[in-house]
């Protein structure tokens, strides 16, 4: 019954609101839904389907590349190593620094996770005509590129895939 009264006051709340709010709240809900569907910005699914596309990847590079504190990477990447998915060796060039690699069985690992990354995409946007999809990828582009100019000194956020990937809603297995 409660659950109805709220969602009574949603749509209420939503109708008597004007576009931009209505774009806004449906930004808000989305993202409510991508947390809903991803594990975290560190989550082990993700690191290792980052470890697929990179390769061979510093331990300071990933922790930046996931936009979260080195001690919350760290604690992830020695479960990963513990669990055989992962290997850590010193770089040949920096003794200081860590290369992170997949092992054989960390491979197989985020080749499942990439897989089930691209089937749950697909359903995402099963609803979405191809034509759709091309419009609000432009949409969404443009979005982004006017944000990024125009909140390019807000707090410490990149955003889309080509920054440092530290918006909160990144969450991969994406």
């Amino acid at each position: 019954m409660e659950k109805n009264f709220r969602e009574e006051f949603r749509q209420a709340h939503y109708d008597a609101t004007d576009r931009n709010d209505k774009l806004m709240i449906n930004f808000w809900d989305i993202d409510h839904t991508m947390h809903s569907l991803y594990e975290g910005r560190g989550s082990q699914k993700r690191i290792l389907i980052i470890l697929l596309e990179f390769g061979t990847i510093t331990q300071r590079g990933l922790t930046e590349w996931l936009g979260i504190q080195p001690g919350s990477a760290s604690e992830v990447i020695a479960k990963l190593e513990k669990s055989g998915l992962i290997a850590r060796t010193e770089n040949p060039v920096d003794r200081r620094t860590t290369d992170i690699t997949l092992t054989e069985q960390g491979r197989v690992k985020a080749e499942e996770a990439a897989q089930q990354r691209r089937m749950r995409h697909e359903q995402m946007f099963a609803t979405l005509t191809e034509d759709e999809k091309v419009t609000l990828l432009t949409l969404l582009e443009k979005l982004n590129a006017d944000w990024r100019e125009r909140y390019k000194n807000m707090d410490d956020h990149s955003y889309g895939r080509h920054g440092k990937h530290r918006h909160h809603h990144e969450r991969e297995g994406r």
